[in-house]
């Protein structure tokens, strides 16, 4: 079936919120002469980290930010990793850190994510921040970035109102799963979060309105778990065989079977180009809105 219609085009919305982005930073800094900082700590070689890192840097330039980029070797010392940490929560230039996942085993992540300054947290993910998200207080939370830019997409599709529909989100990971829970329960829905010891996943899928696929195995949503007129959000990037393409070439998949789910649903994300230029686009967001807290002026609206 045609994706006409339904596809729910994550490239073009993060452009739009880019752009917002870019605007308001101007008039951040013809009004209060403030220029949101970026500071991006990668340790080690991680390929995929360093093109996500690289991407990162790029966005920020776009937006008219002060990007600045931390490269330790892999065999820096966790002592060291915290004092850069400690130095970017002093730096008056710096509005949003962000240490690039994974870390070397040597280091422990929690420890380093929970020294970043609260303020300074735009991955979200400082216990701070979490509690925040938690109780509700979203008016000062910094909530990390897949989940509130799946809320964005959602929103797009269904408008701001989400009260009495019932969303699934299958995963539970803090980083993803239990955010973007809080996130809907926060927008009036009524919300079931499922995992992998969940009884006949299948049924409660189908009862949903909203479902957001976030477990990391390739396509294992299927079409027939989409109830008709149903929102898919697949926020699962796997890279599978292709031996279609050739040999030893690989594709990009979501969690979700794309082509199966439009039979059923209204909308939905397709993998790659929805999700994951959201996940980019809110970080340059939330780096923004801390710029705006620290300098007393309006956050954007996105």
């Amino acid at each position: 079936m045609s994706d006409e219609g339904k596809r729910i085009d994550g490239k073009l919305i993060a452009e739009d919120v880019v752009a917002r982005v870019a605007a308001h930073t101007q008039k951040l800094g013809a009004e209060k002469n403030v220029t949101p900082g970026l500071a991006v700590i990668i340790v080690g070689e991680d390929p995929a980290s360093q093109v996500y890192v690289a991407s990162k840097g790029r966005k920020a330039k776009e937006c008219g930010f002060h990007s600045v980029q931390h490269t330790l070797p892999a065999d820096t010392s966790e002592e060291d990793v915290l004092a850069h940490v400690r130095a970017l929560n002093d730096d008056p230039a710096i509005h949003g850190i962000l240490v690039q996942l994974p870390l070397p085993k040597h280091i422990d992540e929690n420890k380093v994510i929970q020294t970043i300054a609260p303020n300074k947290d735009v991955d979200g993910f400082h216990y701070m921040n979490v509690g925040k998200l938690g109780t509700g207080d979203l008016s000062t939370a910094y909530v990390p970035c897949t989940p509130a830019g799946s809320m964005i997409l959602i929103r797009r599709v269904l408008g701001d109102d989400l009260s009495g529909l019932s969303a699934v989100v299958i995963g539970r990971s803090n980083i993803v799963g239990k955010p973007m829970a809080n996130l809907l329960l926060g927008a009036n829905c009524t919300v079931t979060i499922a995992h992998s010891r969940t009884k006949d996943l299948p049924a409660l899928t189908r009862t949903a309105d909203i479902v957001v696929a976030a477990v990391g195995r390739p396509e294992m949503v299927k079409g027939d778990w989409i109830k008709p007129g149903a929102t898919l959000v697949d926020v699962g990037i796997n890279r599978v065989d292709a031996p279609e393409r050739g040999e030893g070439k690989t594709r990009l998949t979501g969690d979700a079977d794309y082509e199966g789910v439009l039979e059923n649903a209204a909308h939905a994300t397709p993998v790659p180009g929805g999700v994951g230029p959201m996940t980019i686009a809110m970080l340059m967001a939330n780096t923004l809105t801390s710029a705006c807290r620290h300098a007393g002026f309006d956050e954007p609206d996105l």
